[in-house]
């Protein structure tokens, strides 16, 4: 079986990335280069965006190298000469990166990370971060909407079936988590990054049994605290066959909630409380599936319904109203010079630069970006994770510490922009003159 792992991830890159690093070699092009990765436009349906991804991106390139087998499969596509092919056996990435913390929200053109290294080790590096930002940004950018709407409910990442690909599916649970997602259902996701891991049964495992009952009874002999899956058949017959188990059971019941996973949600979660409240369960929970967005989590919320949590599939695991980003990962300086591109709605803004995000009343209210070293209000985003190619000691918090500062995060933004509705106006950001003068300049020097 294929996977992406380090001993091939230098290869995900497009074709061009290496036909490209060959002719910076062959031209002695070996100075500082300056990449900036953003993303251009917001999606319509998106207020703001929640960065995630940085930490793969650091230890791709902390553990960049071309293996021999990689160097052997390019020289046998007879694109590349030998002098080059040589070369690659002690390529390293040896530059530097700045970012924003992951769980920030970010927002149009504003740069989520810098790199700074030789060009060509800049250049050959574009895919793998572009994708592994952008995974993770949809991710957690949609997980936060989930996270909001449930209104401190409990939210868990139903989606790696539906993922588009496993490696995804790891990283969209990741995100996930930062954004505020409780739990997981993916095993995997739970063993590589401590997120915690939840599940109980599938419709299957009722229809293979006789009857709902004895399902029911033979599950919670193994798991005596667990969560039912009761709407199989009939849901509120189901409900009311928890109900006899308890009865059955008597202080040996120890079942900690009811799973809805289809029909009208408001109206059975109403009925099914009424029916547990009566037999004197009230402390047997209902928990909520099937077809969830963060809109229908709001309906469901400001019904009142007595929901305490929801697993959350497809609509989160796909971001289905907004799948990708208009992510751009763009040469903003060379060898200590602006540069830009004047593509029609593709504009660059050249060289290093800062966010500053300015608050007031311990709310933001507008962001700056600016060129590197020059002094705004407000606090500064983007800080340096990277240093020689190595990964700088306090430049990656556990993912704990991520989850909680994108809380807090979120928290500042205006309540417009936390809504699920469009903002009006969105959030301002706004580009500094010292900035826009030095776009002006650079320009000038290209004859524009």
């Amino acid at each position: 079986m294929a996977w992406v792992d380090d001993t091939n991830s230098i290869l995900l890159t497009d074709l061009y990335e290496l036909t490209m690093l060959q002719s910076y070699f062959a031209e002695d092009m070996r100075k500082d280069a300056v990449f900036s990765l953003f993303v251009r436009r917001l999606p319509e349906n998106r207020n703001f965006l929640i960065a995630c991804g940085l930490e793969q991106v650091l230890d791709q390139l902390a553990n960049l190298r071309f293996s021999e087998q990689n160097i052997a499969f390019l020289r046998d596509q007879n694109k590349f000469t030998q002098p080059f092919l040589d070369t690659l056996k002690d390529f390293r990435f040896s530059g530097s990166v700045h970012a924003v913390a992951e769980g920030t929200p970010v927002f149009e053109n504003e740069p989520i990370l810098e790199v700074v290294a030789p060009i060509g080790q800049a250049q050959v590096v574009e895919t793998f971060i572009m994708n592994q930002v952008h995974v993770q940004t949809v991710s957690a950018s949609k997980a936060a909407r989930v996270v909001a709407a449930a209104q401190g409910r409990a939210v868990v990442d139903f989606g790696a079936r539906r993922m588009q690909g496993a490696d995804a599916a790891i990283k969209a649970a990741r995100a996930f988590f930062i954004a505020g997602v409780d739990a997981t259902s993916n095993v995997l996701a739970g063993e590589l990054f401590g997120i915690p891991i939840t599940g109980t049964m599938a419709h299957s495992y009722i229809e293979a049994f006789e009857k709902e009952t004895d399902a029911f009874d033979a599950f919670i002999r193994s798991y005596p605290d667990t969560v039912l899956l009761v709407d199989t058949y009939d849901t509120l017959e189901g409900v009311r066959r928890v109900v006899a188990l308890a009865e059955r059971l008597g202080p040996s019941f120890r079942v900690r909630a009811i799973r809805l996973d289809s029909g009208d949600l408001i109206e059975l979660a109403f009925k099914a409380r009424q029916i547990l409240d009566d037999a004197g369960l009230s402390q047997v929970q209902i928990f909520a599936s099937g077809g969830l967005d963060e809109h229908v989590i709001a309906r469901i919320v400001a019904a009142g319904a007595p929901i305490d949590g929801f697993g959350v599939g497809t609509a989160m695991a796909v971001s289905d109203d907004a799948p990708g980003l208009d992510i751009a990962y763009k040469l903003c300086a060379y060898a200590g010079q602006g540069r830009l591109k004047l593509s029609a709605g593709k504009p660059i803004l050249p060289s290093r630069k800062q966010v500053f995000r300015v608050e007031q009343d311990g709310r933001a209210v507008r962001d700056i970006i600016a060129r590197d070293g020059e002094a705004q209000p407000g606090r500064p985003l983007l800080r340096p994770v990277m240093k020689d190619g190595q990964v700088l000691a306090d430049a990656l918090p556990t993912l704990s510490e991520s989850r909680t500062l994108a809380a807090s995060e979120f928290a500042r933004l205006p309540e417009a922009v936390r809504s699920l509705d469009p903002a009006t106006p969105p959030y301002p950001v706004v580009v500094s003159d010292a900035l826009l003068a030095h776009q002006e300049d650079v320009r000038r020097q290209v004859g524009a």
